[in-house]
C-alpha cells in the first residue's frame, strides 16, 4: 500500500516552511520512525519522520518552500524491508566472504610472486590497495553518494582518508576539482586555493529572525544598562556543595540556574520588568517564564522554563538540562519555545566580555551573562584578585523606567554576590528580621 507522508504544522499561523535536507535518497528502503528530512520554519526546525516501514519516493526538492499538509514522500509498504539486525548478519556474512577470497588472492599473488619477479612488484601494489581498503572499511556513505560514485567511477581514497561518512556534497566537490587532484594524495587541507565565493540560500528561521531583529531596533525604545558581579561566594559554594548535589540528583549545578533564580527573584520584586506592551495596553503576567537561548546545531533557539519564581535550583537546572537537550538534538517542539516573559542569555560561553542583548519580542527586556575574569578589586580597604562577571540589562524604555531596570539588575548583583539571600525572596536577612 503506498501512504502519503505530509509536511506537519509547527505551530499556529504558520503557513509555509522549507524543507532544508533530505536524510534519505528516492528509492531507499527506510524504517518506521526513522528520519527522513529537516524542515525549517521561521521559528524551529523539526524533522519528517517515516508513519510505517517501506520504499520512499521523494516528491519535493531541498530548499523548496511549500505549505503546510503538503505531500512530501510516498511510501511503499509492500516492499518489505529487513530488520537491521539482519542488515547487519548480511554485512558479516560478506565481510567474512571478501576475507577469504582476500587471503585465497594472497596466496595466488604470492605464488605468482615466486615465479615471477616483474609480478612479485604489481602484487605489492596490490597488498597495499588491499590494506588502504581495509583501513576505509569502516567509511560509510549515504545513498545518494554510493550511486553517484558507481557512477562516476570514483574511489573512497579520492574523497577523503578516514572520514565516516561521506554525502553528496563531498562527491560533488571531488567531480569539480581538476583531473590532477583526484589522484590518491587528494587532500581537503590542499583543495581550496581558488579565490571563490559561496552562496547559501538563507533558510526561513534565519529570514524570521532577521526580521524580528530589525523589528526590535524599529518598534522598541532599548536602552541597556550594566553592572559587574563578585562571583567567589557562588563559586565557593558551588564548588562546596557539588559532590553532594550530584550524588543526589545525579547531574552538577551550573551557574545559569543561580541566575535564572536571581531573575525570577528580582522580576517579583519589579513586576514592570517582566511586562509587556499589547497594542495600546500593559500586559503584567503573575508568572515568570524565563526563555533561555541556547546555541544549537540548527542555530540559535529559545526554550522556556516555566513558573521559575516556584522552582528549586534542583529543579530549574533538570528543566534546564531536559530542554538543552531536546534543542541540540532538534527535537524541541514549538510549545516549548512560545511564551515566555523575560530572556537569559549567556555570551559568556563563547568568550564575551561584554555585550548589548536584544529583546526578544513581545517581551521587554533580557539580560546577558558574560565570562568570568579575576580582575583587581578594592575590598575592604585592600586590593584583591576576585572572579567578575560583567552583567547587562536590555530593556524598552516606553514601560519600563530607569529606576526599575538598574534596581532589577542591583538586585540580581546583590542575590548572585550572597546567595543566601535567595532562601528570602531575594531580601536582605536584616530587614526581615526587623520586621521592615
Amino acid at each position: 500500500m503506498m501512504i502519503e507522508v505530509k509536511i506537519p504544522t509547527p505551530g499556529e499561523s504558520i503557513n509555509e516552511v522549507e524543507l532544508a535536507t533530505w536524510l534519505v535518497a528516492s528509492g531507499d528502503l527506510v524504517h518506521r520512525n526513522q528520519e527522513l528530512a529537516m524542515i525549517e520554519s521561521d521559528k524551529a526546525t523539526l524533522s519528517l519522520i517515516a508513519p510505517e516501514s517501506g520504499k520512499i519516493e521523494i516528491l519535493i526538492k531541498e530548499g523548496e518552500t511549500v505549505k503546510v499538509n503538503s505531500v512530501a514522500c510516498r511510501i511503499d509498504t509492500s516492499v518489505e524491508v529487513p530488520d537491521e539486525e539482519t542488515n547487519e548478519t548480511e554485512d558479516d556474512n560478506a565481510e567474512k566472504v571478501e576475507t577469504v577470497e582476500s587471503e585465497e588472492t594472497k596466496k595466488e599473488s604470492v605464488s605468482v610472486a615466486e615465479s615471477d619477479s616483474t609480478q612479485k612488484g604489481t602484487t605489492a601494489e596490490d597488498e597495499a590497495t588491499s590494506e588502504s581498503s581495509t583501513d576505509l572499511s569502516n567509511v560509510k556513505t549515504t545513498p545518494l553518494a554510493r550511486k553517484m560514485m558507481d557512477v562516476e567511477n570514483i574511489r573512497v581514497e579520492d574523497i577523503i582518508k578516514g572520514l565516516k561518512r561521506i554525502s553528496s556534497d563531498d562527491v560533488n566537490a571531488v567531480l569539480n576539482l581538476p583531473a590532477e587532484s583526484t589522484d590518491s594524495q587528494f587532500s581537503l587541507s590542499s583543495s581550496s586555493i581558488e579565490r571563490t565565493i559561496e552562496r547559501e540560500k538563507m533558510s526561513q528561521l534565519r529570514k524570521h529572525l532577521s526580521k524580528r531583529l530589525v523589528q526590535v531596533k524599529n518598534e522598541t525604545a532599548m536602552l541597556t544598562t550594566f553592572n559587574e558581579v563578585d562571583m567567589q561566594n557562588l563559586m565557593n559554594l558551588r564548588k562546596q556543595y557539588q559532590p553532594e548535589f550530584v550524588k543526589k540528583y545525579g547531574y552538577k549545578i551550573g551557574l545559569i540556574s543561580f541566575f535564572l533564580k536571581a531573575c525570577a527573584l528580582a522580576l517579583k520584586l519589579h513586576p514592570k520588568v517582566n511586562s509587556q506592551i499589547e497594542g495600546e495596553e500593559i500586559l503584567h503576567p503573575s508568572y515568570v517564564d524565563i526563555s533561555v537561548a541556547v546555541q544549537s546545531p540548527k542555530g540559535l533557539m529559545v526554550p522556556v522554563i516555566r513558573n521559575v519564581d516556584s522552582l528549586s535550583l534542583a529543579d530549574t537546572e533538570s528543566e534546564l538540562k531536559r530542554l538543552a537537550d531536546k534543542a541540540m538534538s532538534g527535537m524541541i517542539n514549538m510549545d516549548e519555545m512560545t511564551g515566555g516573559t523575560f530572556t537569559l542569555t549567556n555570551g559568556g560561553v563563547f568568550g564575551s566580555m561584554m555585550s548589548t542583548p536584544l529583546i526578544n519580542p513581545p517581551q521587554s527586556a533580557i539580560i546577558g551573562m558574560h565570562n568570568i575574569v579575576d580582575r583587581p578589586m578594592a575590598i575592604n580597604g585592600q586590593v584583591e584578585i576576585r572572579p567578575m562577571m560583567y552583567i547587562a540589562l536590555s530593556y524598552d524604555h516606553r514601560i519600563i523606567d530607569g529606576k526599575d531596570a538598574v534596581g532589577f539588575l542591583v538586585d540580581v548583583k546583590k542575590m548572585i554576590e550572597n546567595p543566601s539571600s535567595m532562601l528570602h525572596g531575594g531580601k536582605q536577612e536584616g530587614k526581615l528580621l526587623l520586621g521592615l
